[in-house]
């Protein structure tokens, strides 16, 4: 793994820095031949550095079995503050194989080496695969060691408390009739101002069976996003993905809709591309509902196309939606560790900078013109006037 050109000192946290940026652009061939000029360099945390750079950019060029060599390698190497990292990568290889005894014996490793507030989460991870492996006792013992600082999508059960209560409010009430005419997506009253209803449409449903099964849907898919992206950008997401919904069905659906549909399938349209595009670290459970999402938007498109057994239906909500998220996935990564690429980067070492400022502001720039496409579709005529 030693390389021909090696770069010590300034020289090399440059060329760290060129690789970084190569893999940004998505040049992964080129941030590999930069990485790879890195391993063996005299600097133990360079040399880590570019062994994890360079395992993160085999991966992405589908070359699994090269990546997964360079992680064991790292792991081999002179223990740095990015030791740990390794470890938990190549913990993440091993559950893609299917080898939960080689991803626990990795994750012990990594949770050995790891700063106290990343514990927690390997921990997490352990307890999880102990539990399929039948051994209830160790799964219970990390998870009680874990509970302290496990994850809990809070956001998403928030919006799932408030989207419940007021929809059975508004559906078992006769009374709360004015709130349901209030809160609808009122094309006439759109276009007359009342912009809130592009949100608030996610609050309320036609029946008992359109909540269930959006909520379902909602508690399926939001705690995978949440964990992936952090609970703001997670409900920043979930209103921009129903604003989107609701722009669509405003200019193309002249009925008046009620419920969450837009938001969930932006929901799902961000999950499909991030995993497809950013590779970000999910367990098999997740792994498996993320390449069941593409099946079950073409299904639902088809049933919104061609199906009126329940009534009309809002596809131009969903398909504004779906858009809306996808685009979301394809330009905002996952946070810290999530995605392979990050791994590397949260130790706190002057080789390991944060994303480059550049790349910060065209990813704000670009959720930024989501609402910018909202609001001047507002400007636009709708199809039905």
């Amino acid at each position: 793994m030693a390389s021909t050109a090696q770069a010590p000192g300034a020289d090399g946290e440059r060329l760290l820095n060129e690789a970084r940026e190569a893999a940004d652009r998505g040049e992964y061939a080129q941030a590999a031949a930069l990485y790879s000029r890195l391993t063996g360099n005299p600097n133990p945390n360079l040399h880590v550095a570019g062994l994890l750079g360079l395992a993160d950019s085999r991966y992405r060029l589908d070359d699994e079995e090269g990546a997964l060599q360079t992680w064991i390698v790292a792991t081999q190497a002179p223990e740095t503050a990015l030791s740990w990292q390794a470890w938990v990568a190549l913990a993440g290889a091993r559950v893609r194989q299917g080898d939960n005894a080689g991803a626990a014996r990795a994750y012990r490793e990594a949770e050995r080496r790891a700063p106290l507030e990343e514990r927690a989460n390997i921990q997490s991870r352990l307890g999880w695969l102990n539990k399929e492996m039948g051994k209830s006792w160790t799964a219970n013992r990390y998870f009680g060691r874990a509970r302290a600082g496990a994850f809990a999508p809070v956001a998403t059960w928030a919006i799932l408390a408030i989207t419940v209560a007021v929809s059975l409010w508004t559906l078992l009430n006769p009374s709360a009739e004015p709130i349901l005419d209030l809160l609808a997506l009122d094309k006439e009253a759109v276009s007359r101002g009342e912009y809130w209803r592009l949100l608030t449409v996610a609050l309320v449903h036609g029946s008992l069976l359109h909540l269930l099964f959006n909520m379902y849907a909602l508690y399926i898919v939001g705690p995978i996003v949440e964990v992936l992206y952090g609970r703001v950008l997670f409900v920043a997401f979930y209103l921009l993905a129903a604003a989107a919904g609701s722009l669509a069905s405003y200019l193309f659906f002249p009925q008046t809709s009620v419920g969450a549909s837009g938001a969930i399938f932006g929901m799902f349209g961000l999950l499909f591309v991030s995993v497809y595009v950013h590779k970000p670290m999910l367990g098999r459970e997740a792994s498996g509902l993320t390449r069941q999402i593409g099946i079950l938007i073409v299904i639902n498109l088809v049933i919104g196309f061609g199906f009126s057994g329940f009534g009309p239906i809002d596809n131009a909500a969903h398909v504004g939606g779906l858009l809306a998220g996808a685009w979301l996935g394809l330009v905002v990564p996952p946070k810290g560790t999530a995605t392979l690429a990050a791994m590397w980067q949260r130790a706190q070492t002057a080789v390991a900078p944060g994303p480059s400022p550049v790349i910060g502001v065209l990813r704000f720039a670009a959720v930024v013109l989501v609402v910018v496409v909202v609001v001047i579709g507002l400007q636009v005529t709708p199809f039905w006037a």
